[in-house]
């Protein structure tokens, strides 16, 4: 978001890499012959069952709570093989006064492309103003868990295994505006851990009496982030019996400036085995935790190069994907930000050092104008390389006022990977990125089961978008799940693909945790190897394709002979 500027401020120069790249060689976009696109999406969400709004405060917004969206989640909460979808869900306000408190949704896959709103009977009714979703089997019963960050107290919901969740008494609650949640075993023990995003100290009352206060071109809009306090993040370790401690400070993970936190990520940066913590702040300073192998952190954000862009400038960091986008055994990260800002593309150069290669790759242009926030890496048409795909949203419904071509409303974006370098083909992905609403909250996953992944966005006001993914295939795939894998690779026709374990990330929402794989223009699986935490390896030959396939909790047996795990491998066609 915008550190407080006014319609005084300057354009930066020309020379600046967000305006076009400077030389002979540019040409406008206009004048560029559009490429076809390997993708087409279809938004199924009104056929689907998904058609209640989630709130999120009055149309005006006079107060940055009522501009900050809800996320959502997917996972299968009931063990049927099929994904089903959490919704968080806030208030709708009007003048002042509270018209309606939405209440979170628990929707169930029937497996035939509809979803049953089962949200009274799950026990999931809370009506608070709901922000983010984090999922977790945090007591390794088998049954992923629910943490349920809000404006207001938090809550953590534990899965009973029948279809039911009870809130578990006691459980991490930080009573005030906290954002994106993450789950991860930060100490190697098996149990996942939790990281919560505090965002900013408000109370209702404010909200209730807010009026703009910012000048933004010559209107005026909400105030924030700049001007409001700060509040700080919390780290919980899991005591291994579904109870957590609060740990920060002993774990090196203080936000001593307050940062306004927005959305937390667990992965092995230096490919070392642990997990490290990156968070996105808003107009702050990213944050890139190191850790020691113990549980035990230290923050290396500006020296990583992963904190600012490439001019030096800390940005409005919303969203944030991970993967290994080149294929160089390094996974990479993708932030995004406000308008007329692009989003920045993190290239991983080894020993923890980050290098900004947003226009070098493709990303700035295209992120450029829109205002952006659920993101993800994704092989959408199964060719073996991760594109991105990218849920945009203006912060101000003002800007539907300044007849510039600027508005509250805007499409999503998708940018198509080469395995190298992405190129934006949103016009030409079918009808699905036809859709005009402002989006938020984004999560990945092939909620159909046929192989390739899906996507569900939540939007302000509106009820959220399914886009089916029908693009044309260029390969078989795979789905691998394996909890507490570190990283699995797949060799297939001599071409080795890789994909990296994460945990949390887009903006305040969870993707299906399975790995998944294209294969391209092969069928052969020759290998796949999964490292685990620890460093052990698993080795599975001649894997059939177009399979899920599955190793679950309790399967892994370690042979001293062999010094090698073996698992109990199970798939579905």
């Amino acid at each position: 978001m915008p550190a407080g500027f006014s319609a005084s401020l300057a354009p930066p120069p020309r020379n600046d890499r967000t305006h076009a790249p400077s030389g002979d060689s540019y040409t406008p976009d206009s004048l560029i012959a559009p490429l076809p696109s390997s993708f087409r999406f279809v938004d199924t969400a009104a056929e689907s069952g998904l058609c209640v709004p989630t709130w999120c405060g009055s149309k005006e917004k006079p107060h940055l709570l009522e501009g900050d969206g809800n996320g959502v989640a997917l996972f299968d909460y009931d063990g049927d093989g099929f994904l089903d979808l959490y919704l968080a869900n806030a208030w709708r306000l009007d003048r002042g006064k509270v018209v309606e408190k939405g209440g979170d949704r628990l929707y169930r896959n029937r497996g035939d492309g509809t979803f049953e709103d089962v949200t009274t009977h799950a026990g999931l009714g809370q009506k608070g103003w709901g922000s983010g979703v984090a999922v977790a089997d945090i007591d390794n019963d088998g049954w992923p868990d629910l943490f349920v960050t809000n404006f207001g107290p938090s809550i953590l919901y534990r899965n009973n295994g029948d279809g039911t969740f009870t809130q578990v008494p006691n459980g991490p609650s930080l009573d005030n505006w906290t954002a994106g949640a993450c789950f991860f075993d930060a100490d190697g023990d098996g149990f996942q851990d939790l990281y919560v995003c505090g965002y900013v100290n408000a109370t209702m009352d404010q909200v209730l009496n807010a009026r703009p206060s910012l000048d933004w071109k010559k209107l005026k809009v909400m105030l924030g982030p700049f001007g409001l306090d700060g509040l700080e993040d919390q780290f919980y370790r899991n005591r291994g019996d579904g109870t957590f401690r609060l740990a920060t400070k002993e774990a090196g993970l203080e936000d001593t400036g307050k940062f306004f936190g927005y959305t937390p990520v667990a992965f092995d940066v230096e490919g070392d085995g642990d997990l490290d913590l990156y968070v996105s702040n808003d107009s702050n300073p990213n944050y890139l935790y190191r850790n020691d192998g113990k549980g035990h952190f230290k923050e290396v954000g500006l020296w990583s190069g992963a904190a600012l862009d490439a001019n030096g400038m800390g940005q409005a960091g919303m969203g944030v994907a991970i993967a290994d986008f080149d294929q160089d055994d390094r996974p990479d990260i993708f932030v995004t930000n406000f308008a007329e800002d692009f989003s920045t593309l993190y290239h991983n150069l080894g020993r923890g050092l980050f290098a900004d290669e947003s226009d070098a790759r493709g990303v700035g242009r295209p992120t450029y104008e829109p205002l952006s926030w659920g993101t993800a890496f994704v092989d959408f048409d199964l060719d073996g390389d991760l594109d991105l795909f990218v849920a945009n949203g203006h912060l101000y419904p003002q800007a539907n006022n300044l007849g510039t071509g600027t508005h509250f409303e805007q499409k999503n974006l998708i940018l198509e990977s080469d395995g190298r370098n992405f190129r934006d083909v949103s016009r030409l992905s079918g009808p699905g990125l036809e859709v005009l609403l402002s989006s938020r909250g984004l999560a990945a996953g092939d909620i159909d089961n046929d192989g390739d992944i899906d996507l569900v966005i939540t939007n302000i006001d509106a009820p959220p978008t399914l886009l089916r993914n029908d693009s044309p295939r260029k390969g078989a795939w795979l789905l691998v799940e394996a909890t507490g894998a570190r990283r699995v690779e797949i060799t297939a026709g001599g071409r080795r693909i890789l994909r990296h374990a994460v945990y949390g990330g887009s903006y305040k929402s969870a993707s299906d945790s399975r790995f998944h794989f294209g294969l391209g223009p092969t069928e052969k699986i020759e290998r796949l190897t999964i490292r685990w935490a620890g460093g052990q390896e698993t080795v599975v030959n001649d894997v059939r394709p177009n399979r899920i396939l599955r190793l679950p909790p309790g399967a892994r047996a370690f042979d001293e002979r062999s010094r090698r795990w073996h698992y109990n491998v199970t798939s579905c066609p």
